[in-house]
């Protein structure tokens, strides 16, 4: 009996080997033999082949792996193609404080915005020293003595990261050095943003949202004259797909409206002035200061006049 079922095992082996190779042979007729046959590209090939799949099955216990899963999947298949950069809150958008506020300050800033941490800088964003963790606050807080004049003791040392740093290599960085927050730092050592833990697990599960966090904000507004009220933090991506492609066909390396109105001026514009675009869409600067914009109203291509008879 045993050598009868090694003999089967045997058979059945070199009948799967041969359907591979068949199989493998087809795959070369049809896609060549430069068809990426990477782990990599299998997977992803098998969660396009159940893309419309019912989510049913997964619900029942089946065992298929529902919509969001194959999303997960997805993303963390391509979690390794990021940069630091990718994933970054911009500068722009970074809360911190400087080193000589009064500890009150320190306090109200953590009160007004639900972080957990803030970047102490000096002088300038440019010039971070540190960051405070909330955990160490509040057992000062929490008591009734005196405030402390000087809060220097409370700064911790961040993790600083170039821009072009793999997002793998920075969250296999943070979880080995049990930091949770980074500095990005710009080929000239200036701060280009700070990425959290959070935000490189947000780029594999998909946003992250607690009760301390905003509701959503509109971006974007039409107007009844066809023009767009437009925040300048929207992603070109977000405006191309919105309201003209043409508006998204850009060869400098800028993600926002913002960028877009920064390159066409050439600096930082005034509120007031109008940027043409090369697809006749003309940018209005609405709002801003000397370091950014903050607000554009996009003004749609005059209509072309009709030719006389």
């Amino acid at each position: 009996m045993a050598d009868g079922d090694s003999n089967g095992g045997a058979k059945a082996s070199a009948s799967d080997e041969g359907t591979g190779r068949i199989w493998r042979g087809l795959k070369a007729l049809l896609f060549g033999e430069t068809h990426d046959q990477s782990l990599r590209a299998q997977l992803e090939e098998a969660i396009d082949e159940h893309e419309d799949d019912d989510d049913s099955d997964a619900s029942s216990g089946k065992g298929d792996l529902s919509r969001v899963e194959r999303e997960m999947l997805r993303n963390l298949l391509h979690f390794s193609e990021h940069d630091v950069d990718d994933v970054a809150v911009p500068r722009m958008n970074i809360i911190a404080i400087d080193k000589d506020a009064s500890f009150d300050a320190l306090v109200q800033i953590f009160a007004e915005h639900g972080h957990s941490r803030v970047p102490v800088y000096d002088g300038s964003l440019d010039h971070i020293v540190g960051m405070v963790h909330i955990k160490d606050v509040f057992p000062i807080i929490a008591t009734d003595g005196p405030r402390p004049e000087t809060w220097d003791n409370l700064i911790r040392q961040p993790r600083f990261v170039p821009e072009t740093m793999g997002v793998l290599d920075l969250l296999a960085e943070m979880r080995q050095t049990r930091t949770h927050l980074a500095i990005v730092i710009d080929e000239y050592s200036g701060t280009e943003g700070l990425v959290t833990i959070e935000d490189l697990v947000e780029e594999i599960v998909g946003d992250i949202e607690d009760e301390h966090d905003d509701e959503p904000e509109t971006l974007f507004t039409q107007c009844e004259d066809g023009s767009w009220d437009a925040d300048a933090r929207a992603e070109l991506d977000d405006v191309a797909k919105l309201i003209d492609a043409a508006l998204g066909e850009i060869d400098e390396d800028v993600d926002t409206l913002g960028g877009l109105a920064f390159i066409l001026a050439g600096e930082v514009p005034a509120a007031g002035r109008i940027l043409d675009h090369a697809s006749g869409w003309r940018l209005e600067i609405v709002d801003g200061d000397d370091r950014r914009v903050t607000r554009i109203r996009l003004l749609p291509p005059a209509e072309p006049i009709a030719a006389q008879a």
